[in-house]
């Protein structure tokens, strides 16, 4: 025990005179984490924060365009911007001005207006009894909204864009549908017949706690993704001092000295876990004191203190693991530092910190249950999101400490190999 704490002891002194080394543990992920939520905080707020302006071209100038206006700015999501000219509001999206401009057809009201009368005269024609002439059938052209997006637009906000519009005007020509039969078979234009409003409707059940929703927000969702991406990087300066140690003399006098390899990864163990701990909690109270101020959602962690640390500690363990054997295998400063950066962003992009997992090719999802970032990202959100327990998050953070043991492993095993050539 006295060897394994020198160890430590000797690890600690070596931390705190890297200044610099510090300031990337420490700061340069709370600089992260602030920028990211501040980023992402939009695509989690709702559509009354955020108003898109979209431009909007009516040649119609009927019934059907005004519907459309009416649905648009109706959805809280859009502000609609007329403008008379469809090549002025092309040039305009296409240049970044605006998102989106919606060009309506000219004679588009009173030509779905023909067009479904046409149709309900033909089915009243087909089932009266009276022998009536065949009804005169007019051609009448079908007619096409165009949408212009700006080129840098994602491709998700143009489908959500295209099924909204899509499903108001599918409404407009239903209604229009019950309106035609209503007046061939009713003198009364008071006389409502058909109900027009959507019998089927869907309805987001929420989670609840104390009779209130709860809501995901940005906070939830990046506190936990980028500590554990904070937690990972000490992979780099770990390696590095590992290799300075060889590098610079130092491993061979300790290998002079009664002390295991095993005992000297020990000491990196203690204080690099110590690190991953403060980085933990330097994010938690980031979250819960310092982004309220700032606007943002305040994290809760009421009632989830425990389990939190508890993951947090697995994944410091992961990290520690993969650094103790990164620093092992390399040879020099510019082998383990390129290397253990590229790979800690490699593992975050499997493990979901970029990109939500379920949106990744099949192939990926797969790939990703590999990345120990995925494990333990899946037992943040299991206690921050789920509200699972410790039986909920075992799988995970087992996971994580054998991670934790075979790196290790795999490290002593290597170094025994290679001192006894």
């Amino acid at each position: 025990m006295h060897k394994l704490l020198a160890s430590a002891h000797k690890e600690f002194l070596l931390l705190i005179k890297d200044f610099g080394g510090l300031v990337v543990l420490f700061v340069m992920p709370l600089v992260l984490i602030i920028t990211i939520t501040i980023i992402q905080d939009s695509t989690f707020k709702t559509v009354n924060d955020v108003k898109i302006p979209v431009l909007v071209v009516d040649n119609d100038l009927g019934s059907v365009s005004q519907h459309i206006q009416e649905g648009l700015a109706n959805s809280n999501a859009f502000q609609v911007v007329v403008n008379g000219s469809e090549k002025n509001a092309k040039d305009l999206v296409f240049s970044g001005a605006y998102q989106l401009a919606i060009i309506i057809p000219e004679n588009l009201s009173s030509d779905l207006e023909k067009k479904v009368n046409q149709n309900v005269e033909g089915i009243i024609a087909k089932f009266s009894l009276e022998d009536d002439t065949e009804t005169k059938t007019v051609e009448i052209p079908k007619k096409e909204v165009r949408l212009y997006f700006d080129p840098a637009t994602q491709q998700s906000f143009k489908s959500s864009v295209k099924n909204g519009i899509d499903k108001m005007i599918s409404k407009i020509e239903t209604q229009s549908i019950y309106k035609a039969f209503q007046d061939q078979i009713t003198d009364d234009p008071t006389e409502a017949i058909f109900e027009t409003d959507n019998f089927i409707h869907f309805k987001e059940i929420m989670p609840i706690k104390d009779e209130k929703e709860i809501i995901p927000n940005s906070v939830q969702h990046n506190v936990p993704a980028w500590t554990l991406f904070a937690i990972f990087f000490i992979i780099v300066p770990l390696s590095i001092n590992i290799v300075k140690e060889k590098s610079q003399g130092t491993f061979v006098r300790l290998r002079t000295n009664p002390v295991s390899y095993a005992t000297v990864l020990g000491g990196k163990t203690l204080v690099y876990l110590c690190v991953c701990m403060i980085q933990f909690i330097l994010m938690l109270l980031v979250g819960v004191y310092f982004f309220p101020q700032m606007g943002l959602p305040t994290l809760d962690i009421s009632g989830r203190i425990p389990l939190l640390f508890v993951v947090a500690f697995f994944a410091g363990l992961a990290a520690i693991g993969l650094g103790l054997l990164l620093g092992t295998i390399a040879k020099t400063q510019e082998q383990s530092a390129p290397f253990g950066a590229t790979f800690v962003v490699i593992l975050a992009a499997l493990g979901g910190v970029w990109v939500p997992v379920f949106i990744m090719p099949k192939f990926m999802q797969t790939l990703s249950n590999i990345s120990p970032m995925n494990w333990g990202l899946n037992a943040f959100y299991d206690v921050f999101l789920r509200h699972s327990g410790l039986v909920e998050i075992l799988p995970e953070i087992s996971l994580l400490f054998l991670f934790f043991i075979i790196t290790t492993l795999i490290a002593i095993v290597y170094n025994e190999k290679k001192n006894a050539i």
